[in-house]
């Protein structure tokens, strides 16, 4: 299991946590699960299926296949949202985009040229939004500018800000409703409480929203109550805590 550690900061680890890190890189291992923080490691050959392991391709097929992972998950994307998707570099993305599978389209309201996953393109997405809240690493909006081109929304995650320069929180979570994001909130957990601490809300219309995931994401966590500290907007403070229950 991994997190060994020296005696030290965080990324002090100890020698062989450097050399477990180094086998997962090369596929060598695979983290199966994850306790608090910590890694469960096992080889790959016994946690990865045959079908998938026996696989052996070069380096450019590998970049298609990231590619076009990458554009079927994000529906459509420019250059840079798709390789950064993986981590790619510019360069690696247009070595292999034509072959990728991923087709060339003019995203209204983008000055740079876009690719999408044909099947996006053919899928009407009417019926098919959830409303829940998003974890600040949620692939959807982990890429800043993108974030902001699609939803009109700026997030950044406080959790390394100085506490009196936060604005949202220490692990502001987007809230996800209607395929907009209609605001966020910071969470924390009391016993079998759920806590607000901090919930900013677009407007009036993301009440109701906000307090439906709420409630699921106490359910997540095994609270059957949830406690409103503080509303950016105080004077919809009480109609939240009125949906809530």
């Amino acid at each position: 299991m991994g997190g060994a550690k020296n005696k030290g900061e965080w990324w002090d680890w100890s020698e062989s946590k450097i050399a477990v890190e180094r086998a997962l890189m090369y596929g060598e291992v695979v983290c199966t699960e994850r306790r608090s923080w910590k890694r469960v490691y096992d080889l790959a050959e016994r946690a990865v299926p045959d079908t998938l392991l026996h696989d052996d391709l070069d380096d450019a097929e590998c970049l298609r296949r990231l590619v076009r992972l990458a554009g079927e998950a994000l529906g459509v994307g420019t250059r840079a949202d798709i390789a950064d998707y993986h981590r790619l570099k510019g360069e690696q993305f247009d070595a292999v985009v034509a072959e990728s599978g991923l087709v060339p389209v003019t995203v209204q309201g983008w000055d740079k040229p876009a690719w999408a996953d044909p099947k996006a393109l053919e899928t009407t997405p009417r019926g098919r939004h959830r409303t829940t809240l998003l974890s600040p690493f949620d692939s959807l909006i982990w890429e800043r500018a993108r974030t902001e081109r699609i939803f009109g929304f700026t997030h950044r995650l406080e959790a390394y800000v100085p506490k009196p320069k936060r604005i949202h929180g220490y692990f502001a979570m987007p809230l996800l409703a209607g395929g907009r994001l209609l605001g966020r909130v910071d969470p924390a957990r009391e016993g079998s409480t759920l806590v607000a601490r901090q919930v900013s809300l677009d407007s009036p219309k993301a009440v109701a929203p906000m307090a439906q995931a709420l409630l699921e994401a106490a359910s997540w966590v095994g609270c059957d109550a949830v406690r409103v500290e503080r509303v950016d907007r105080p004077e919809l403070t009480a109609d939240l805590v009125r949906a809530l229950t």
